[in-house]
């Protein structure tokens, strides 16, 4: 690796950290705008224009909060749980095409990878809530096992859809290959809204967030934790969205193309689209029991999902 490799990668690394940080606090504090909307009310209003400081200011107090560690946790796993929270959702950004000539890394099998380093978020829940020496967390750990096991069924043969219909893994090149206009596709139309289902799922939100129920689980696998290492857990949330609408737009919404509008600008408004759309349902739906949540993926979206995956093979013979 030459200097410049190494000064590239650190501009790259540092560009991607600092889109993350810059979006998760802004969409925590959009969130609570769009839910005091829908609520009637007015949210966060004192620090800042609107309230648009809060979350820096909540970011500042969760950094000078005490480190707790309960009696009786496994300190080491405690410890690294956050970072492989958070670490996977960061090395997803690698893949995704921001335009035609804005890709980290332009690799030929980008959705393998985003699939597989999308799986691993799994492991530092789980090695939280097991770390935690509280009951209530390992059932919140276990829960997310099932749930993230269970919705990557449909949401990976959604995307073997995508795949079939454009001939190649390349995540640019799907966009490329998309033919216009994309979105009257009916299979595509079909595994568009199964994958935006299935990956809610997997980023924990509302009706799909069994493994935080407050009701039932105080919140789940990151009860114990507080300081920075809860914040960990908030911004890998917050960063799954982003890659969730990130994905969606590239794999069934055309990427960055559009008219008149700089294509890193019409990525970006599909991506926060999709994330609109997230938000919107977590504050209208109600939480799914356990056996609902269950039910609904291995009865309803799976069978959905391989039927449409049949229908677009038979399409290509």
């Amino acid at each position: 690796m030459t200097g410049l490799d190494a000064v590239r990668m650190g501009v790259v690394g540092g560009t991607v950290l600092g889109f993350i940080t810059v979006s998760s606090l802004f969409l925590i504090w959009w969130e609570r705008k769009i839910s005091a909307h829908i609520q009637s009310r007015l949210g966060p209003m004192r620090v800042g224009w609107h309230g648009a400081l809060q979350t820096v200011a909540d970011a500042v107090k969760l950094l000078r909060k005490e480190d707790m560690v309960p009696a009786g946790a496994d300190r080491i796993t405690f410890w690294l749980a956050p970072f492989f929270a958070m670490v996977p959702s960061v090395m997803l950004f690698v893949t995704l095409p921001f335009a035609p000539q804005l890709v980290p890394a332009d690799l030929s099998i980008g959705i393998v990878y985003v699939l597989a380093v999308g799986s691993l978020g799994v492991i530092g829940v789980f090695m939280a809530g097991w770390s935690s020496n509280n009951k209530y967390s390992l059932l919140g750990a276990m829960r997310t096992a099932a749930q993230i096991v269970s919705y990557e069924v449909p949401l990976v043969i959604s995307v073997v859809t995508v795949a079939m219909v454009t001939g190649t893994l390349n995540l640019r090149e799907i966009v490329e290959r998309q033919a216009l206009p994309y979105f009257l596709d009916p299979n595509l139309f079909v595994a568009f809204w199964i994958f935006l289902i299935a990956a809610t799922a997997e980023c924990n939100r509302t009706p799909f967030d069994i493994p935080e129920a407050e009701s039932e689980l105080v919140a789940g696998f990151h009860t114990e934790y507080s300081g920075m290492k809860f914040a960990m857990f908030f911004l890998a949330e917050y960063t799954n969205m982003v890659v969730v609408g990130a994905l969606c737009a590239i794999l069934f919404m055309g990427g960055w193309r559009g008219p008149l509008l700089p294509p890193l600008v019409w990525l970006l408004l599909k991506v926060y689209f999709i994330v609109f759309l997230i938000i919107w349902t977590r504050w209208t739906l109600p939480r799914f029991r356990v056996d609902q949540l269950m039910d609904f993926c291995w009865k309803f979206l799976v069978p959905v999902s391989l039927v449409n995956l049949a229908i677009a093979g038979a399409r290509l013979l």
